[in-house]
């Protein structure tokens, strides 16, 4: 930090970045919660732009060039930011003055929720393996599985790029299964299904660590809030 950079008292800093109110802000850092460059902060710190500040361990997001957006994605649309064939991408879908990327992907053929942003700490903690964010799907396939090849499902199945890792398995009617995992291999939820012999037929994403909204319109997008930011970085580090 330099003597030129301008700074702002901590609680200030957390009220405008919309943690918590200046009063609520102070209570948490009384408490120990808030830590700016990893040391725990006092009641009475300042900050510049460029400290790094966390709350209960995770980052307070203050930059704001940084965007967050939920899109509820449609059949055929490209899960990548550029497409060499001119289809129809993710990004093509969504409204926004900074240049976003899509965080994993979904098949084109695939429906459902994928995050959009610009926020490379957070993308980094939503697709590395070794964060383990579960993903929810609702999953139509041809037939009806068995209570065996379920156990399969939840056991883990082997693939050619080795065994699953346990899956949350439900069927709530015949045919149709949620199926929730916390690995992010190309193409894995129907991989599993093809490999206990019932193909998918209709995959669609419905929530991503906490973040869910059945009221998202095909093919609409809308920001997340604060607090759902939060929260996916919440699920990262308890994963």
């Amino acid at each position: 930090m330099t003597e030129e950079e301008p700074l702002e008292r901590l609680q200030k800093a957390l009220s405008r970045a919309g943690v918590a109110s200046r009063r609520v802000s102070e209570g948490m850092i009384e408490a120990g919660r808030v830590t700016i460059n990893r040391r725990v902060a006092t009641v009475g710190d300042r900050v510049s732009v460029t400290d790094r500040i966390e709350l209960d361990g995770i980052p307070v997001i203050r930059d704001p060039d940084l965007v967050h957006y939920l899109l509820n994605k449609p059949g055929g649309g490209v899960s990548t930011s550029k497409e060499p064939q001119n289809r129809r991408t993710v990004v093509d879908l969504v409204s926004s003055n900074e240049r976003i990327f899509p965080v994993g992907r979904l098949d084109a053929d695939s429906e459902g929720l994928i995050i959009l942003t610009n926020d490379g700490e957070l993308t980094h903690r939503l697709t590395h393996p070794s964060f383990g964010v579960s993903k929810e799907y609702l999953v139509h396939v041809e037939g009806v599985p068995s209570r065996s090849s379920l156990r399969l499902l939840r056991e883990g199945v082997e693939l050619e790029d080795g065994c699953t890792a346990p899956a949350n398995v439900a069927m709530p009617q015949d045919g149709v299964m949620r199926i929730t995992i916390h690995e992010g291999r190309n193409r894995q939820v129907r991989r599993m299904c093809a490999a206990i012999g019932h193909p998918v037929q209709r995959l669609v994403r419905v929530r991503i660590g906490s973040i869910k909204d059945p009221s998202l319109r095909v093919g609409t997008a809308r920001r997340l809030s604060v607090e759902e930011v939060r929260s996916l970085y919440e699920a990262t580090t308890n994963s």
